[in-house]
């Protein structure tokens, strides 16, 4: 009996060992992925007839409630670019202004507050970038939530 319960302490030991290698991979922060239809003047409200063209994507962290956005465009005088509240088809107000406009525009948020994620989770963003022959907004974009997924961050226990 002595022999078993040696054997089945032994064994447990060695399972557990192996299982807290640092092979393992543990979850890691929710990322949602948000991306904006074209950024075109034909979103813009009133539209504009803007040749210009643009694309963004954005990703939330759940976790941090961080966001990262990178916005690409054609503009050639880009004037402001920024986040603006507010459903398709209205103007809102900036909530997100881009410091820096030669494309592609990287910006990292500050944590968000809860009205400012559920707002995002409901869809309430767009990008709008101007220029000095569209004042009021040459080409925009409404921030489309996209997918949901987990990422790895590697290590063990």
């Amino acid at each position: 009996m002595k022999k078993l319960i040696s054997l089945l302490t032994a064994l447990f030991l060695l399972v557990s060992i192996s299982s807290c290698s640092d092979n393992e991979s543990t979850p890691g922060p929710s990322i949602t992925t948000f991306s904006a239809a074209m950024l075109m003047g034909s979103n813009e409200v009133p539209t504009n007839n803007s040749t210009a063209m643009g694309t963004a994507t954005l990703k939330f962290n759940n976790t941090t409630k961080v966001f990262t956005i990178t916005v690409t465009h054609d503009l050639s005088s880009i004037t402001s670019g920024h986040i603006h509240n507010g459903t398709a088809g209205t103007n809102g107000s900036v909530v997100f202004p881009f410091t820096a406009l030669v494309s592609p525009i990287s910006y990292t948020s500050a944590a968000l507050t809860p009205e400012q994620e559920a707002d995002l989770m409901a869809n309430l963003y767009y990008v709008n970038l101007h220029s000095s022959t569209f004042t009021a907004g040459e080409i925009r974009g409404q921030l489309v939530k996209k997918s949901t997924s987990n990422t790895n961050t590697g290590g063990g226990y």
